[in-house]
């Protein structure tokens, strides 16, 4: 299951799905309600649907690490979960939209969320790799 090189990706991606659950994405100026501005930062857990959509792609690579005996289902559930954290992504930009323009940075720990599609694209690929050498084996008999 681990020596597999796609189930380090798949683990690595929902470390950087539990990781970004915690560390900020953006920080900088928010104007409160009471027109002030304040300092802030967006985490996923500043927003609900951020929070669901983040332990959705932590839970779904783990899950998809063990079925590594049923690759089509596990090709299935990590090409919903790159869709899922594409999703994500969008949203954590959009949600920068709401901070004062030009006070506010991009955090070094964005590239937690920023890696967990690229690592999600790589355990695709060796699932597909292992479903071709599989299907080559298959002829071979």
């Amino acid at each position: 299951m681990i020596q597999r090189l796609q189930s380090v990706w798949l683990l690595l991606a929902a470390a950087a799905a539990f990781c970004s659950l915690k560390f900020s994405f953006y920080s900088g100026n928010m104007i409160a309600e009471n027109q002030s501005k304040t300092f802030a930062s967006l985490t996923a857990q500043s927003n609900l649907l951020l929070l669901i959509l983040t332990a959705g792609v932590g839970i779904a690579s783990l899950i998809a690490i063990f079925l590594f005996k049923n690759r089509k289902m596990q090709l299935r559930i990590v090409l919903l979960t790159l869709l899922v954290s594409i999703i994500n992504l969008v949203i954590f930009f959009t949600e920068t939209k709401k901070f004062v323009a030009n006070e506010g940075a991009f955090d070094l720990t964005a590239i937690f969320a920023i890696f967990i599609p690229v690592l999600l694209f790589f355990a695709i690929r060796g699932i597909r790799r292992d479903e071709k050498l599989v299907k080559s084996l298959d002829r071979l008999r």
